[in-house]
């Protein structure tokens, strides 16, 4: 099974965690993910101080991610237009590991890692978001949105068009509804 068509995986309670095989070099994918414009292309933009405990703002546009009439289902319209989150640095390997905090103003202040490995020519990218709770509605929506975005830094990185956010946001939250049943 191609890596890059796979959905993430729950391999423990409140966490999911995806695998991606990339176009290197390892420093570009490195770029996509801490370079505030490059990371705005496929997630959110903002500055990310590079150092431990460093800030990360991660300003969202998701209406904006693709070149497409796509708007937000009607549970995600607050999502459409820009929004921000907030975070620090909690671990820091150039370029091969990247892990910060996810919007510590909310109750559960969970966190995300990136660690890349080089293979050859291209790049396995592991991402983990951790603590995320147990919430159905969360833990479905967090998957379908990483899967969306991921889906779209790899089209970035290949050089092709993405397919449109919320349309993808939206078919993928029912696949993942389904795999927290199983």
């Amino acid at each position: 099974m191609d890596i890059n068509k796979k959905n993430g995986i729950f391999p423990e309670p409140g966490t999911i965690r995806f695998e991606r095989r990339l176009p290197g070099p390892i420093e570009r994918v490195w770029e996509y993910l801490t370079d505030a414009e490059k990371r705005g292309e496929w997630l959110a933009a903002g500055e990310m101080e590079l150092h431990m405990g460093g800030k990360v703002e991660l300003i969202f546009n998701h209406n904006n991610l693709t070149p497409h009439d796509d708007v937000p289902p009607e549970k995600y319209t607050d999502m459409g237009g820009e929004s921000r989150l907030y975070g620090h640095i909690t671990q820091l390997d150039p370029p091969r590991l990247l892990s910060y905090t996810w919007e510590e103003s909310s109750a559960t202040d969970s966190e995300v890692t990136f660690e890349l490995e080089e293979e050859g020519e291209h790049v396995r990218l592991t991402l983990t978001h951790r603590h995320l709770g147990d919430s159905r509605d969360t833990l479905t929506s967090v998957g379908a949105g990483w899967h969306t975005h991921l889906d779209i830094m790899t089209d970035k990185l290949n050089g092709r068009k993405p397919k449109p956010f919320w349309d993808t946001h939206t078919k993928l939250e029912k696949e993942y509804e389904n795999k927290l049943d199983n």
